[in-house]
This record gives structure tokens, C-alpha cells and sequence, in this order.
């Protein structure tokens, strides 16, 4: 899962990066950064919709990220039958 600023709240981490060393590193085409965090989760699961239910549902029940604030983004990864 993905979970990242959404698109009009600031990215403090994201501006820092581009600021302070990809633009100060020559990459000036380089136009914004936006920063994020990815987190692996295996779940045991009858199909990858349900894994996908669980992983977005146990986001929201222990607040993992801030709906407010940040978007969720819950993908398949490797399915291991």
C-alpha cells in the first residue's frame, strides 16, 4: 500500500528533497517531488479483493494514515497460492 499527501496539502518532506538536493544536484528540469510511504503487507486472503478489503480496512480501524491529509492506495503485489 501507498499511503501519500494528497494532491493540494503540502509535502514538507517532498519540497525539502527537491529543494535541498535533486535541484542543488544539477537535476533542475526536475519541477516537484512528492514523497510518500510504501508499506508491504502479506495477508492470507480467498482471493485479492478480500486481501485488498482487509489491507484498506485495517488502515481506516488503526488509523495507519490520516484520511484528511493523505490518499490510500492499496495495489496487489505478488499473489502466493
Amino acid at each position: 500500500m501507498v499511503v501519500s499527501n494528497k494532491a493540494a496539502a503540502r509535502d514538507p518532506e517532498g519540497e525539502t528533497i527537491h529543494r535541498d538536493l535533486v535541484a542543488k544536484s544539477g537535476f533542475e528540469r526536475i519541477k516537484s517531488i512528492r514523497a510518500g510511504k510504501l508499506l508491504r503487507v502479506s495477508v492470507v486472503a480467498a482471493d485479492s479483493k478480500e486481501a485488498k478489503d482487509i489491507v484498506t480496512r485495517m488502515c481506516h480501524e488503526l488509523r495507519i494514515f490520516n484520511p484528511a491529509a493523505h490518499a490510500l492506495e492499496v495495489s496487489e503485489g505478488e499473489l502466493v497460492r
